[in-house]
Formats: structure tokens, sequence, C-alpha cells
């Protein structure tokens, strides 16, 4: 299919009394214009022009090519106006994908509140277990923990996030309190099946200071708030988000343990492929986000109560 140059070429042919003056409009050189003009009839199989050294003429062939040229020139302008007004207005459709549980009861509230800033944005969220390929399932964002997955894809922190370790004060009393990490191997320790990577095996830090920990326990889940609703019955020590068990810190359910031992570096990010970093519907969303999760950053708050 030719381009749509050969439309717009002839629109400027047919608005001049001769070729020499379209010549001059599209600054090239009168031999130029006949021979791109002769190859476009040739290509049609109709003459368009007729031409005397004097004057020039519309064929009815002619006619008809410039009147429905001109308007599916219009109809790719409106397209390409379009086009590039949703690159500037957030609008269409955004799919999201994220984990069960941060999805479930922080990410979606979130969205509820960004529906009503951006109504021409219809978001869909889909809740998995396991990440999503983002390229494969044509989603526009994700949100995930840890570090980005490769470089395939940007990313952008949208909030600070830790893991801690946590028991019952009911599980604490009855067991004891561990002095150090090594001791975790002889307690109940609740552990969590989320991806391909040993399960019962915890990397912990404290500042410089790293180390990785053989855990055992009699139960264990690929769903993290089973794991922490296990914790809260007294069923032994998790590892697990601070998102996810801040309220119950905070509420006395659960008791931090080994503090200041942390788990493997767990902030949260919105990743995105590539092809969408212009997209306005992409960017007003990661900058809601980290606007919404903003004081969540340890910069925010460097002390915690727990």
């Amino acid at each position: 299919m030719q381009d749509s140059s050969d439309l717009a070429f002839f629109a400027v042919v047919a608005r001049q009394d001769s070729l020499a003056a379209a010549a001059a409009e599209l600054g090239v050189t009168p031999p130029a214009v006949s021979r791109r003009l002769a190859a476009l009839e040739a290509r049609l199989g109709v003459r368009l022009l007729n031409r005397t050294t004097r004057r020039q003429s519309l064929t009815p062939e002619g006619e008809r090519y410039l009147d429905e040229g001109a308007r599916i020139l219009r109809d790719i302008e409106t397209l390409e106006r379009g086009l590039s007004a949703s690159r500037e207005q957030a609008r269409g459709l955004l799919r999201v994908n994220a984990t069960l549980g941060f999805g479930r009861c922080h990410l979606a509230p979130a969205i509820a509140d960004f529906a009503l800033r951006y109504p021409e944005v219809e978001v869909i969220l889909q809740l998995t277990d396991r990440p999503l390929d983002l390229t494969a399932t044509a989603t526009d964002v994700g949100v995930r923990f840890g570090a980005p997955p490769d470089t395939r894809v940007l990313a952008r922190r949208i909030a600070a996030n830790r893991r801690l370790l946590c028991a019952s004060p009911a599980y604490l009393a009855a067991s004891g309190e561990p002095a150090d990490p090594q001791e975790l191997a002889r307690h109940r320790c609740i552990v969590i099946r989320e991806n391909t990577r040993a399960y019962n095996s915890w990397e912990l830090a404290n500042g410089e200071k790293q180390i990785t920990v053989k855990v055992r326990g009699g139960l264990s889940s690929n769903h993290g708030e089973v794991a922490v609703s296990w914790a809260l019955a007294g069923h032994g020590i998790v590892l697990r988000s601070e998102w996810d068990v801040a309220p119950h810190l905070r509420s006395g359910e659960l008791r931090r343990v080994l503090a200041p031992w942390v788990g493997a570096v767990a902030d949260i990010h919105a990743v995105y492929p590539q092809r969408h970093l212009l997209s306005a519907k992409v960017k007003v969303f990661v900058d809601f986000l980290a606007e919404r999760f903003a004081a969540y950053r340890p910069e925010a708050d460097e002390t915690s109560s727990w």
C-alpha cells in the first residue's frame, strides 16, 4: 500500500496552475514533480492531470482522486491528533497487576480514588499470586515488591517497605524470644511459598551484617495473609512485609522479633514496559501512586513505634 504522501503531493499539484508552481511550493525541481506525477499515474493506471505548456486541468479521475484523497487526509489528520491527545490527556484503558494481599488492601482503595480524579481512564485491576509478564499479557503497570525484575521494564519506587520478623505475645510467652538470628532454627516459623526460591531460607540484614538462616515449621502457605493469620493465632514467627503487619504491631497483636534485623529489601515499585514511557494514563497513575504512598517512605517517618 502506497504512502499517503502521494495524496498530499497530488493535492499540492492540483492547487497550482503549473508544475513549476507546484515545484516551487514543494521545494523541488519541475522535472522532479513531473517524474513523480508520471509514476503516480502509472501506478494508478489512469491520467490525473491534463497538462500543456501553458496550463493544466484535472481529469475526471483526477477530480475523484483529489476529492476522496482530501477526505482520507482529513481522517488521517484526525487520527493522528487523537493519538497525540492520548499522550497528552489521561484516557483509555489501563491494565494493572498486583499481588493479592497488597492489591486488595492498599491498591484497590487507591484505584477507587484515582478513578474519581481521572474518570476518562478505565482501570482493570488483576490480582495474582505471582507477577504477570507485562508484555505477554498486555498489562500497562505492575506493582512489585523488591528490586525491579529486569531492564526490559521501567520502574519507579512508590513506597519504602521492610520485611519484619513478628510473632504473637502468646507464642513468645510460651516459646521464648530468639536473641539472635541463628536461634530461629529452633523456633516454629511460618513460611510463605511465593516463588521458586527456597521458601525456608530467610535472608536477614542488620546494617552491613547479612545472614541466611534455614527455618522450619509445621505451617506454610503461598498466601501472605494466611501466614499472618497463623502468626496472630500463636503458631510461630513470620517474616512479612511491613505493609501487612503494621496494623497488628500497632495494636499489640503482634510483636517484632530480633529488631533491628529485617528481611531482604522489599521496596514497592511501579513497573511498566518502555513503550509506555510517554503514555499520559500510565504517567498520571504512577504519579498518583507515588503521591498516595509518600507518607510511608522512611524519610517521612524515620522512627517507628515498634
